[in-house]
């Protein structure tokens, strides 16, 4: 099983060009404390982090692969806050496709092992995704980059990559079938805005070719240091806007639009809002979501989670709504976090005699 079961709705790959993992068809759960403690009796979690990378993005990756492979390039040239790179790196390695990654100065050192360990050539750039003159810099190199011949610039981005990004709508054509009675909310999480676009899309789509009778309203989650659409989407405003990028979660620390414009317009078509989130509320649902329902995320898979407790405390959700938060990406992605959340536990060495009162 893998996103390809729905080729015929995002891609025209041929199926011999097609690379995959396994990705897509990922578990969807029911929380059994979190969201009945803060009101909410029917929220879900869709686990992102058990694609074959641990992201979403390689449902991302899978296509954007793909379509190379099916245009004769060998040459894959890309920017990542570091889940793009991992599942490109990833891919490439499957598809015998040579990787060069351009890296945010802030990416977590999991995040960039991981793209190595695939064998991708990687750079950190100095000030790239917390300033914007300097992401404008680096993704104009890149575009050049990207025209040679043998050379196609992957970027998770529908502004830069809209043949691979179609892929990631691919969540939800899984939601409808994994909740045949229907959803009210799906909260997702944004940097650039790329997966938000690509899930309103899809659930767009879906209710325009009359697949589903209801269209869910997808709301936009963002760190209030990285207030480049979910504000503006609240506020009613047209369009995105650029910011100095303050945020320390990882995977979300995009300081220029990109995608904002479209995904605001997406989001607005299905009734959805936008919410920004503290990041010391991310990292406490972060810790809450290991401890209490058994997820292991990083703090970017826990911030639509925030957002929704956040809607839910505002009254903007009806307590007894049907509602889905996206985990975007494995608590192995980033392990500073995890020490942070580990800070009040310990480890200790002990003696076999010492194991007697282990339990108590």
């Amino acid at each position: 099983m893998s996103i390809w079961r729905y080729a015929d709705r995002f891609s025209s790959v041929a199926p011999e060009f097609r690379v995959t993992l396994g990705e897509g068809q990922t578990p969807l759960v029911r929380s059994r404390r979190l969201g009945p403690s803060v009101g909410l009796n029917h929220l879900y979690f869709k686990l992102e982090s058990c694609n074959p990378s641990g992201s979403y993005k390689d449902r991302f990756a899978a296509c954007a692969i793909s379509h190379m492979r099916a245009a004769g390039q060998t040459r894959c040239v890309a920017t990542t806050s570091g889940n793009t790179g991992a599942a490109l790196a990833a891919y490439c390695a499957a598809a015998e496709i040579s990787c060069h990654i351009a890296v945010l100065e802030t990416a977590p050192i999991g995040k960039l092992q991981q793209m190595m360990a695939y064998g991708a050539r990687i750079s950190r750039v100095r000030r790239f995704g917390i300033d914007p003159q300097v992401t404008v810099e680096v993704f104009e190199t890149l575009q050049r980059l990207g025209q040679r011949e043998d050379t196609a610039l992957q970027v998770s981005a529908f502004a830069h990559s809209p043949l691979g990004m179609s892929g990631v709508r691919t969540i939800a054509f899984e939601l409808v079938e994994q909740l045949p009675d229907g959803i009210d909310y799906v909260f997702t999480q944004a940097g650039g805005g790329g997966m938000t676009l690509a899930v309103a899309d899809g659930f767009i789509d879906l209710h325009r070719q009359q697949r589903v009778g209801y269209l869910p309203s997808v709301a936009c989650v963002q760190p209030e240091g990285n207030n480049t659409i979910a504000g503006p989407l609240r506020d009613g405003a047209a369009g995105g806007q650029a910011v100095q990028c303050t945020t320390q979660i990882s995977g979300l620390q995009v300081a220029s639009v990109i995608d904002g414009d479209e995904t605001i317009a997406a989001c607005r078509a299905t009734g959805g809002s936008g919410y920004l989130v503290s990041d010391a509320c991310v990292w406490q649902v972060q810790k809450r979501l290991a401890r209490e329902e058994g997820i292991f995320c990083e703090p970017a898979g826990a911030t639509a989670i925030a957002g929704a407790i956040q809607a839910a405390s505002e009254g903007a959700i009806d307590r007894d709504a049907v509602v889905v938060a996206l985990v975007t990406g494995s608590g192995f992605k980033d392990p500073a976090t995890i020490e942070r959340m580990n800070a009040d536990r310990q480890c200790e060495l002990i003696d076999a005699k010492d194991l007697e009162g282990f339990a108590d």
